[in-house]
């Protein structure tokens, strides 16, 4: 078990550091949406035989970065009204969207749940369906995402993720059976990061549920994390010793520290304090920034996995109570 390590919850809870915001974010971000916006949305949702019995699954596709199809299960309770609540879910570093039994969670509450692929992941645990057009010449990069185009914000493999995201929601705003006013986006680590993007960026969204997040203060975690996707950050700045600086200049656009700021949903946060992966620092120099109305549930005895199966019950009582007229 990791030791507690990081700050002690008293200071956690007012943590605000200095952090590098460009001058262009706004425009950077503007600019990529709407060059994904260029293209048509084209969202495809194609019945898929199973053997469940409570659901209904669609085998889901819309356009993506780059032009791209983006692969997505639908996954929708049998007994439904005509236009639900859905859940878009983001998921964990590594992992694609698996099969559709592998996610029956949001359904069994009732809501309309979209699983969606990260692109050119999947390849290790639970297999993705979605592969990455990486740009002609991305660059070194240590074997993994994080440092995949990190020389450059346009060609960095985040930029073409967190694009994928605000896709996402437009294409479950799609389905005639979704209620577009209640699209919720949520997800665990890498998925966590994703989803506070996905709420900064993508209009519209009613609700968000970032758990124990990844792609928050970049420095910080390269600095303290003992485990996980930052250690990749570390590895590659300890090869290119000289260019540092310009690492971090393209992380900057990326840092959901900042970009949290920019979101306006109703959010519930999660952290674990002993987490080696997301160190808590970083988890709350997002969740002070939040730019909405935020709650944290904190797992003082946890690392990576969090509270599991309990901030799930924490996320369904409080997403009843936050969509509810």
């Amino acid at each position: 078990m990791t030791t507690l390590y990081d700050l002690p919850l008293s200071e956690l809870s007012e943590y605000r550091p200095p952090l590098d915001e460009p001058a262009d974010l706004d425009a950077f971000w503007a600019a990529a949406l709407a060059e994904a916006d260029e293209l048509a949305l084209d969202p495809e949702f194609r019945p898929h035989s199973t053997l469940l019995r409570t659901v209904e699954v669609f085998d889901a596709s819309f356009t993506g970065s780059g032009g791209q199809r983006v692969s997505a299960w639908l996954v929708l309770p049998r007994a439904r009204p005509a236009r639900s609540p859905c859940v878009v879910q983001y998921l964990g570093y590594n992992l694609g969207r698996g099969l559709p039994h592998d996610f029956l969670t949001w359904s069994a509450f009732g809501y309309a749940h979209l699983v969606v692929d990260t692109r050119g992941q999947g390849g290790k645990s639970i297999p993705g369906s979605t592969a990455d057009l990486m740009p002609a010449a991305p660059g070194p990069h240590v074997p993994g995402f994080l440092t995949l185009g990190i020389l450059d914000p346009e060609q960095y493999f985040y930029r073409r993720v967190y694009v994928d995201a605000v896709r996402a929601v437009a294409a479950a705003k799609a389905h005639p059976e979704i209620d577009a006013d209640r699209i919720v986006v949520t997800g665990g680590s890498q998925g966590g990061g994703i989803t506070l993007a996905a709420a900064a960026l993508a209009p519209g969204v009613a609700a968000a549920m970032p758990d124990v997040p990844f792609l928050c203060h970049f420095r910080r975690g390269a600095e303290i994390a003992s485990d996980g996707p930052y250690r990749e950050l570390v590895t590659w700045l300890a090869a290119h010793r000289h260019r540092a600086a310009e690492a971090f200049a393209t992380l900057r656009y990326f840092d959901n520290a900042v970009l949290s700021a920019r979101a306006s949903a109703p959010a519930l946060f999660s952290v674990a304090l002993r987490d080696p992966v997301c160190p808590p620092s970083t988890v709350f120099a997002a969740y002070n920034r939040y730019g909405g109305p935020g709650e944290i549930r904190v797992w003082e005895w946890n690392e990576h996995e969090g509270g599991q199966s309990a901030q799930v019950a924490e996320q369904a009582a409080w997403l009843a109570k936050t969509l509810t007229p």
